[in-house]
């Protein structure tokens, strides 16, 4: 396995930016080693650049996915982490059916609507 990825290593391999990688670092979720200006990410970086995107692309908060990586950084570690993490999976889940549901209700209602509107223009003797 590579001991160091750089900046450009990673965002191609990702297909994120300089700038997403920089923000990350920034908010604390990843610290790679500094040579000068230079950025070396180590393997353990690379993995949590991985999950970090995975967790974005699920619907994970900034702030949630830095506590799902500072709980396996602290005891209980892994274990905590896991079961954080399906804590915060069930969340989402049901944040997301709350959302269809929602979706559903409104779809319905513009249903409603529009067969209301079609139903006046018949009414009043327009085409449609």
């Amino acid at each position: 396995m590579k001991k160091y990825y750089s900046i450009t290593e990673l965002t191609r391999e990702f297909g994120v930016s300089t700038r997403t990688l920089r923000f990350y670092e920034d908010e604390g979720l990843i610290q790679p080693e500094r040579r000068g200006r230079t950025r070396l990410y180590r393997a353990a970086d690379r993995r949590l650049l991985q999950e970090i995107l995975r967790g974005r692309r699920i619907g994970f908060t900034i702030a949630e996915i830095r506590e799902v990586i500072h709980v396996y950084k602290e005891p209980p570690g892994e274990i905590g982490q896991l079961k954080l993490m399906m804590k915060r999976i069930d969340e989402k889940r049901e944040d997301l059916r709350q959302k269809r549901r929602d979706i559903d209700e409104t779809l319905a209602e513009l249903d409603n609507a529009e067969e209301a509107c079609l139903t006046r223009l018949v009414e009043i003797g327009v085409g449609t």
